[in-house]
């Protein structure tokens, strides 16, 4: 197999060397050859409101009321978000939510559950 590191966004396998730099055909993020081995240790620690650390899966509770830009619909405080997703960002979670859909949520708004 190659020696070529997997994707430090999406993690895929299948990176390819492209000159001085690494692709990755499936999310299509470039990063230097020396990069990948760096970027992994310096990996951002996401906390709840509480100062829990979360994790990919976690279950996580709202802990106010989050209105839902361009709709009528709330969040109401208590809904329970399960197998949450981090993303890098301002809103740093990824998730689904049971009657609202996909959305992004910032970890100051939750707790762990």
């Amino acid at each position: 197999m190659s020696d070529i590191p997997p994707c430090p966004e999406c993690q895929s396998p299948y990176g390819y060397d492209d000159g001085n730099m690494l692709v990755c055909p499936e999310c299509g993020h470039e990063w230097a050859k020396g990069a990948a081995a760096e970027a992994t240790d310096q990996q951002a620690v996401v906390t709840d409101a509480n100062g829990n650390v979360l994790n990919d899966g976690d279950t996580v509770s709202v802990i106010k009321d989050l209105k839902v830009k361009g709709s009528s619909l709330v969040v109401k405080v208590g809904t329970r978000v399960k197998n949450i997703r981090l993303v890098d960002g301002d809103h740093d979670i990824d998730c689904k939510i049971d009657g609202i859909g996909a959305m992004k949520l910032k970890s100051e708004f939750v707790k762990k559950a």
